[in-house]
């Protein structure tokens, strides 16, 4: 499957499952990223980390260790 990291600029995705387990998944899924939510790609760091993404009407910016845990549909 794909991952978050893998996702384009201006592309909006849909979140298959999470990966990770115990703290980390915790930190994701408090940020408002759970499965089923839409996630769209705003900018990435010329050297792809972080990953500016706006998720249920607000931005986050994530690392790229944090976009790989992330699968898509």
């Amino acid at each position: 499957m794909r991952t978050l990291r893998e996702a384009k600029i201006g592309e909006t995705v849909k979140v298959a499952k999470l990966n990770g387990a115990g703290a980390i998944k915790r930190r994701i899924m408090d940020m408002g990223i759970t499965k089923g939510v839409e996630i769209y790609i705003r900018k990435v760091a010329p050297l792809g980390d972080p990953i500016e993404v706006t998720v249920r009407g607000y931005e986050l910016s994530l690392r790229k260790a944090d976009a790989e845990m992330i699968e898509l549909v």
